[in-house]
């Protein structure tokens, strides 16, 4: 795994920088506007790329060196960082010019994490697919630990502008490890295939996954979890805000982020379960319960508890789950029919971000308010009325759907047995490139 913990290193060395420009943005943001819908626009703005150019980057990620394309992604995330500095230093930025430099980011990821994803399977060994990938959420969710802090203690030093500038120095890290490592890439199509549109080259996922109905099945159950954690997960700064102030943020992000510390590092020991389903399922089922308990109070004792129990949980689902499609899909195919499995899951992300944030700001919070609709009722009773008790009803019935569907998940044949039903693909000898 040397050539695959070279180029974890740089990547996680960029994602940590990553984490103190975000969250420097997300405070910025809120300090301007005060709502949670302009957090749900600040996501959704992050998302829409990964989902709707998923396909094209699938085929392109197929078709071309895997390595030169991260490289090119994170050269472009560093150019958008770069800019955003420029702007913040010359008293240009407001919350327009940032929702501009979120959607280009994310313009950039679209390329760059499927191909990360995608080439992971051709640096290390079948049996070792679950420690690669508890090893990126290891990374991610060491981030999500340090850069709340770091950017909390250098905020005061340096400001915002200063922020973006360690951010942008990082990316260096990143590249400089790809250009030292050579990345094996798939045996390509027949040239005659490859000929062929970029969109009708792109639906040859759709024929890969109806014959396969099980990975179907799984793709559309954690599109609907995505619907409903999303849209709450949105609204975290508006619900520890309502309370408490952003140095009580910081720390929740931090607790979140031991909690996925432990959950990635322990899974990368471990290995996961033998049956790979049963993982994924009570891993969304432990998050879930996360929810719950992140709603109940308003006090970061209970909220940083939820945050840690949901995020400890996260790593045994999407990591069980990305190790489950690489190990099925054929390595020529890998890259198209994860990046419809990402456009296909990650579909209702901008549905629970915007429809989140509205219900937040029109309906759950004015209801859960002294006199409100909901405050006289069972869940003002068990919740608590006034600010923010809206927000914590949002994510008490977000876990308990997540868990229904948890169920529903598990009744299925065609899911529970995809592992039994749909044989791994064949090993393919594959050239440096």
């Amino acid at each position: 795994m040397r050539r695959f913990l070279l180029i974890w290193t740089g990547q996680f060395i960029s994602i940590l920088g990553s984490g103190l420009t975000s969250f420097g943005l997300a405070v910025f943001v809120f300090e301007r506007t005060g709502q949670a819908t302009a957090f749900a626009v600040y996501a959704l703005l992050d998302s829409l790329p990964r989902i709707l150019l998923a396909p094209a980057a699938g085929v392109l990620i197929d078709r071309w060196s895997r390595r030169w394309v991260m490289a090119a992604a994170d050269t472009g995330n560093a150019l958008v960082t770069l800019a955003a500095a420029a702007l913040y230093l010359t008293g240009r930025l407001d919350v327009g010019a940032v929702y501009l430099i979120v959607l280009a980011g994310s313009i950039c990821s679209a390329f760059q994490e499927p191909a990360y994803s995608a080439a992971i399977p051709q640096l290390v060994p079948s049996a070792q697919l679950v420690r690669a990938n508890s090893l990126v959420q290891f990374s991610q969710s060491t981030a999500l630990l340090a850069a709340p802090l770091l950017a909390g203690w250098l905020f005061g030093q340096i400001g915002l502008g200063g922020l973006m500038l360690i951010d942008f120095a990082t990316y260096f890290f990143a590249v400089g490890a790809l250009l030292a490592v050579a990345i094996p890439q798939p045996q390509a199509e027949p040239r005659g295939a490859q000929r062929r549109s970029l969109w009708a080259e792109a639906g040859l996922g759709w024929p890969y996954l109806l014959a396969r109905p099980g990975l179907l099945h799984l793709i559309g159950y954690f599109a609907g979890v995505n619907l409903l954690l999303n849209g709450v997960l949105v609204l975290t700064g508006p619900l520890v805000l309502s309370f408490a102030d952003a140095t009580a943020l910081g720390l929740v992000y931090s607790i979140a982020g031991v909690g996925t510390l432990l959950g990635s590092f322990l899974l990368s020991v471990w290995g996961g379960p033998r049956r790979r389903v049963a993982g994924i399922l009570g891993g969304v089922a432990l998050s879930a319960l996360g929810l719950l308990v992140v709603g109940l109070r308003p006090a970061l004792p209970s909220v940083g508890a939820g945050y840690f129990i949901l995020l400890f949980a996260v790593p045994m689902g999407s990591s069980l789950v990305l190790a489950l499609f690489q190990s099925k899909v054929e390595p020529a195919m890998l890259g198209r029919v994860l990046a419809l499995r990402t456009m296909l899951g990650r579909s209702t992300m901008p549905v629970g971000y915007l429809l989140g944030g509205w219900l937040a700001d029109y309906v759950f919070e004015p209801a859960m308010r002294v006199g409100g609709a909901l405050a006289g009722g069972p869940a003002g009773a068990v919740l608590g009325v006034g600010r923010g008790r809206g927000l914590g009803l949002m994510f008490a019935l977000a876990g308990l759907g997540v868990l229904v569907l948890t169920l529903a998940a598990a009744a299925d044949p065609r899911l529970r047995h995809v592992e039994r039903d749909v044989p791994d693909a064949a090993p393919e000898p594959a050239a440096a490139g």
